[in-house]
């Protein structure tokens, strides 16, 4: 779904979820490149935002961990697993989904990618309200720390 081999994420307008993409430059040459391909692949990107990862390890297809946040006193935890991972010479990244008791339903990938000299990140996300309470009651506020959190992860690999 969110395809991090893709180039273009195509949309699709019978999707029930909420589509998000940014990217943003974080820096350029190899030195760059080296350093935010390996580092994307270790969970980086959230563990620089501010969430621990239960394997920060290098991302692998299939693997089932949890990803925990922590804020005003209030800890969530958020079972994922990893759907697709990409690494080529130009492009690399993974995508993983969420898993049930996750506060959303969706799935997220985090891509780096080279333009020239130049050094991406891009963020993609499907997001829709959980099946269950108390978290789809929450998805407006969830909503607003998605926010926070896509803030974070753009500055995590520069």
């Amino acid at each position: 779904m969110t395809d991090p081999q893709l180039p273009e994420w195509p949309a699709d307008e019978s999707s029930p979820f909420r589509r998000f993409e940014v990217s943003t430059r974080i820096g350029g040459g190899d030195e760059v490149w080296e350093r935010a391909s390996h580092d994307v692949l270790r969970w980086k990107v959230k563990t620089r935002s501010g969430f621990a990862v239960t394997n920060s390890e290098s991302v692998t297809p299939g693997a089932q961990l949890i990803i925990t946040a922590r804020a005003v006193g209030i800890t969530v935890r958020e079972p994922v697993q990893v759907v697709s991972v990409i690494a080529t010479a130009s492009r690399v990244g993974f995508a993983y989904r969420t898993l049930p008791g996750h506060p959303v339903t969706g799935e997220e990938a985090f891509i780096v990618h080279r333009e020239g000299e130049d050094v991406y990140l891009t963020i993609r996300s499907l997001t829709r309200p959980a099946p269950r309470q108390p978290w789809r009651a929450l998805y407006p506020l969830l909503r607003v720390a998605q926010r926070v959190a896509r803030r974070r992860y753009l500055r995590a690999l520069r």
